[in-house]
């Protein structure tokens, strides 16, 4: 596991503690088990990022509503997502747990429970933004054991599954994201890694290509806002002691995609505060297994839990500044 997962996420499911209830838990899902989660993961993320960009064609959500503050909204497109989730879950796993971000909490009987963002960047998509995704991810008493995010905007899919390289498909092909990769990643299947995207410098090994990868002033820095404005305030003054620090900050909506692109090398590093365990049960895992560090953020006079992740050669002074 992680130096940090977010501590809902590191929680086993319900029904899995057995040091509480007298029971044994359940085994942890071995290798072909966590690739066969992974399959039916991307195939939820998938599915509802297809009907998603279907809703998006067609214009604007009738039904909006808010949530925890007048800004922080939910649409009629992200319950319909979650509804085609958990009926798809419904069918292929009927025995798993779900929590899912729109909708209500349900225990399982093995040890699974799956954890589902149907739309991560819900304002983003209310706005005609293209920066959303789905997020889905599934766990055990260990922690994550394989998570899909599926960006449809740009047909790109990330994933991980517990101890395999994270991958990035795209229509071109599959590159793997990691330590040992060099620009793009290293080509699974398809065409080359520089065919599926110059752009992408594959996680970790991102030192390998760019010189300055442990060098945090000329790092490109991933971050959110909360929803509440108090800790927004607080953390524009965090980001006020940062811009002068670093090569530049990007805040574009998603933390799961924040993450996606992490470890895809499109941003050094990405920290944020008030995440929650759908935002980034998938990203997690996604970032490690593309040898990345993710640490723990904890609270702190206004501002709440959060994570920060970036390659071990930046972590400590990117701490000292946000942590």
């Amino acid at each position: 596991m992680s130096d940090c997962e977010s501590r809902a996420a590191r929680t086993p499911p319900a029904g899995a503690r057995g040091s509480e209830t007298g029971r044994s838990d359940p085994p942890a899902a071995d290798a072909s088990g966590a690739h066969a989660l992974l399959a039916v993961a991307t195939e939820a993320a998938t599915g509802a990022g297809a009907l998603l960009l279907e809703r998006a064609h067609h214009g604007a959500e009738r039904h909006v509503s808010s949530k925890s503050t007048p800004t922080d909204l939910v649409s009629e497109a992200d319950l319909a997502s979650e509804r085609a989730i958990r009926e798809l879950l419904a069918r292929r796993r009927p025995d798993d747990g779900f929590v899912g971000e729109e909708g209500d909490h349900v225990e399982g009987t093995n040890g699974l429970s799956w954890v589902v963002d149907p739309l991560d960047g819900t304002v983003n998509f209310l706005f005609g933004i293209p920066q959303w995704c789905v997020s889905v991810a599934v766990r055990d008493a260990r922690g994550t054991v394989a998570g899909a995010i599926y960006d449809p905007n740009r047909d790109e899919l990330f994933s991980a599954a517990r101890g395999a390289p994270a991958a990035l498909s795209t229509p071109r092909g599959t590159i793997a994201l990691g330590a040992s990769c060099a620009v793009g990643g290293r080509a699974i299947d398809g065409e080359d890694a520089g065919a599926v995207g110059a752009h992408t410098v594959a996680g970790a090994g991102a030192s390998a290509t760019r010189p300055w990868a442990g060098d945090l002033a000329m790092a490109m820095i991933a971050t959110g806002l909360a929803y509440d404005a108090r800790v927004r305030i607080a953390q524009g003054r965090v980001l006020a002691g940062l811009v002068g620090r670093v090569r530049d900050i990007r805040r574009f909506g998603s933390a799961a995609l924040d993450l996606a692109w992490t470890a895809a090398g499109r941003y050094d590093a990405y920290f944020e505060r008030s995440v929650k365990q759908w935002d980034i049960a998938a990203g997690v895992l996604i970032c490690e297994s593309a040898g990345l560090r993710v640490l723990e953020l904890p609270e702190r006079e206004d501002l709440p839990w959060g994570i920060l992740v970036a390659r071990l050669a930046l972590c400590e002074e990117l701490l000292a500044l946000v942590g």
